[in-house]
């Protein structure tokens, strides 16, 4: 650390994750460890099981793959330092801090138009079956991924920017990760154009996404309602029912962190939320894929059926 008139200049900062954790330092370690697994494992297993099989290879499971891909992406970014942080190694660089939440946001606006562009898909297949073949290829589909993935690359950079030229006072972070939020509440200088921006930006970017899936879902709903077999309005919502859980889940545990209008909340509450979004979501994402989509759930059980056979010879 340099000094530079009457303020410091830091050039690195001190995670305190979770702090006075004593004994439970040990179990809240193993279990995270154990989540992280599964979610690598979980992930791996639906993309494995979506490129091996070609009937699969439709864009209903090539966006649930592409999803899978991502949040791997995700969840690296984030956790592997909460563990290194309950090793006792809390120290991250003012460089890879800055890395740390513009990559960890690439990520989460990807995935927000992913999603966005997974409730597109939905619609055309309920709304519009005829057409749909000829417009929802799978040419067009990977067209839609790399839109989001390079909305997701852009996204941050203002954001990133504009936290580039802040002073900070002092290099304790009191959260788990470098985050925006965390960051700016160690700074010396006004953060005030930061908050704006930021709460305009994170605004904007849910509300634009969380409308066109609202917009698709009536339109789905609206069309659904209008079969006239309980069968078949059965099995139109069930193609539904994953993307829609996971929708929930993103973008409810997002608003609550990120639309906020005051610089302060509640530390304990912006860590029981990063645990959420950053940790619970993507663990949940691969069971749910798996429990509520009919195909990749028959898939899972053959393979589970082949593996016990082989093990009992």
């Amino acid at each position: 650390m340099t000094t530079t008139s009457n303020q410091s200049l830091v050039t690195q900062f001190i995670l305190l994750g979770f702090p006075d954790l004593g004994g439970a330092q040990v179990v809240l370690f193993t279990l995270l460890t154990l989540v992280y697994v599964f979610t690598l494992s979980g992930n791996v297993l639906v993309i494995t099981l979506i490129c091996t099989h070609h009937h699969l290879h439709v864009p209903l499971y090539i966006f649930v793959a592409i999803l899978s891909f991502l949040e791997i992406w995700y969840t690296g970014v984030t956790i592997p330092k909460m563990l290194l942080g309950l090793l006792n190694e809390k120290v991250i660089s003012y460089v890879g801090c800055l890395l740390q939440i513009y990559f960890f946001h690439f990520c989460g606006i990807t995935e927000t138009y992913l999603l966005t562009a997974m409730a597109f898909d939905r619609y055309m297949a309920i709304c519009n079956p005829l057409r749909y073949p000829s417009v929802m290829t799978n040419a067009f589909c990977f067209k839609l991924a790399a839109c989001c993935w390079v909305v997701g690359l852009f996204g941050p950079l203002t954001q990133i920017l504009l936290l580039s030229r802040l002073s900070f006072c002092h290099s304790k972070i009191e959260h788990l990760f470098c985050d925006f939020n965390p960051l700016i509440n160690v700074a010396c200088s006004d953060t005030s154009l930061n908050i704006t921006v930021d709460f305009a930006f994170n605004s904007f970017l849910l509300f634009l996404a969380f409308v066109c899936i609202i917009m698709s879902y009536m339109k789905i709903i609206s069309a659904v309602l209008k079969i006239k077999t309980s069968e078949g309005r059965q099995k139109a919502f069930s193609t539904c029912g994953a993307h829609l859980t996971v929708v929930m889940m993103f973008f409810g545990s997002v608003a609550f962190i990120y639309i906020r209008l005051t610089k302060k909340r509640s530390v304990n509450y912006d860590r029981a939320m990063a645990v959420i979004y950053s940790v619970l979501t993507p663990m949940c994402n691969p069971i749910i894929y798996s429990l509520r989509n009919r195909e990749i759930r028959d898939l899972l059980k053959k393979k589970l059926k082949e593996l016990c056979d082989w093990v009992n010879g």
